[in-house]
Formats: structure tokens, C-alpha cells, sequence
């Protein structure tokens, strides 16, 4: 997976599960990081069809609780914010070994969204 700290093209999934790692797989695909995408929808008591395409997938989750401006900002921080929980996991993962619950990561995106 690494090469002198360099990933390579063939780089599988930080999480072990046997998947190329592209940004589609992990924002969108991979089990572990789809459950926190659930467990956030949960959370906000909001749900709805989880589109396959990163673009698709933010104005779905922004748009899940429909109307006012304000509600639409909030969900699209929380996203923001849970992609960069997932990022730096992912990081922390590869660079460190070092490895978090969904539970966890979920407190991350909560204490940060507030």
C-alpha cells in the first residue's frame, strides 16, 4: 500500500476491505464509512436514498429535510463534515494504524457541527 510513504495507484481500502480505494469507494461505498453516513442521518432524524456519485450524494443529504435556508446550510456543514471525519480517519488509519468506532467518528462530527 505504501511505498515511502507515497500511496499507489493500486492502493486497496485503509479499512481492509479488499476494494480499490477511490474517493467514490470510500465516501460512498465502503461498508464502514457508509455506516457513518447512517448512523449521521440518524442523528438528524432525517433519511432518504443514498445516491452514488459525491455531488449527487451532497445535494441528496442537503435537500433530506427540504425548505428553509438555514436547515439546508446546517445539513450541508454536517456532510462537509462528516467527509473530512472520513478523510482524516482514513489518514490516521494509513499513516498511524491507529483506528476509530463509528461511534467515535460520529462524536467527532457532532461536537464539531456544534
Amino acid at each position: 500500500m505504501l511505498d515511502r510513504n507515497i500511496v499507489t495507484d493500486d492502493a486497496g481500502c485503509v479499512v481492509g476491505c479488499d476494494h480499490l480505494e477511490t474517493s467514490q469507494h470510500l465516501f460512498l461505498s465502503c461498508d464502514f464509512y457508509d455506516s457513518l453516513w447512517q448512523e449521521v442521518q440518524s442523528w438528524l432524524g432525517v433519511s432518504g436514498p443514498d445516491p452514488h456519485s459525491i455531488s449527487k450524494h451532497l445535494y441528496q443529504f442537503t435537500h433530506l429535510a427540504g425548505g428553509l435556508r438555514a436547515r439546508r446550510s446546517f445539513l450541508q456543514t454536517v456532510w462537509l463534515l462528516c467527509a473530512w471525519t472520513i478523510w482524516n480517519n482514513r489518514n490516521n488509519r494509513m499513516l498511524t494504524n491507529v483506528e476509530n468506532s463509528i461511534t467515535h467518528l460520529l462524536d467527532k462530527v457532532k461536537h464539531y457541527s456544534l
